[in-house]
């Protein structure tokens, strides 16, 4: 299996290409805010062929180059409803004070062709699958995709901004709920294996076991809620 990783534009959002192997066919994960050159770069590179762009959520870092990729390589955007809105109105989603900002340099709008995401459906695209789970917290549509072990590689969770090495994703945003988000990182993040390698919205490499072990508030949430603190990062 081949992923490509880089992170793109202001924020550092990671965007991720995944495929069978090198000359095959792709997935596109949160191509962001100046994401798309390095999208071109890496099918180049790899030889790839995109099929999809799948979302894990709505945030303008995370959707911004969605309509020049999916244009360009007529593919459909998949993402859940309840975050659909935000590549439409992302000033909506971040508030006035992050969003105008950004209206000026950004083409914001849908794809031609969108697709919805359901929590337990099973994608199956370029000859990989993909498992969604719903996982509100950082938005009311945040998703996750978990790809399954294979041979000897491990299970690999694309966790957007719901967890990250060493920390989770802000709920202070438009649509966020810290309720939510516990719930999502007991729901979603507690029955991985430790194995499972987590792809994060930002930030490094890390994996479930690393994450239960050191992470204070995955630990936080599997002793209880009791003490927990928002964090801020990510948008």
């Amino acid at each position: 299996m081949l992923i490509a990783g880089f992170p793109a534009g202001a924020w550092g959002t990671n965007c991720y290409l995944v495929a069978p192997g090198a000359g095959e066919e792709c997935v596109i994960i949160d191509p962001g805010h100046q994401a798309a050159q390095g999208v071109e770069e890496t099918l180049r590179k790899h030889r790839l062929k995109p099929v999809a762009v799948v979302l894990t959520h709505g945030h303008i870092d995370h959707v911004a180059s969605v309509v020049p990729v999916c244009g360009a390589h007529d593919v459909p955007a998949w993402i859940h409803p309840a975050d659909r809105y935000m590549m439409s109105d992302p000033e909506k989603a971040l508030g006035r004070s992050i969003g105008m900002p950004l209206m000026g340099e950004l083409a914001v709008g849908e794809p031609d062709d969108v697709k919805e995401l359901t929590d337990g459906a099973r994608l199956e695209l370029a000859g990989l699958e993909f498992s969604v789970a719903h996982a509100p917290g950082h938005t009311k549509g945040s998703v996750t995709f978990r790809m399954p072990e294979a041979a000897d590689v491990p299970s690999v969770f694309f966790s957007g901004d719901l967890l990250f090495a060493g920390s989770i994703g802000r709920t202070d945003l438009p649509g966020g709920d810290m309720d939510d988000m516990l719930a999502s990182l007991a729901r979603v993040c507690l029955p991985l294996d430790d194995t499972t390698v987590v792809l994060s919205g930002h930030g490094p490499q890390t994996t479930i076991g690393q994450e239960r072990a050191a992470n204070p508030y995955l630990r936080q949430v599997a002793a209880g809620p009791e003490g927990f603190q928002a964090p801020r990062r990510g948008m």
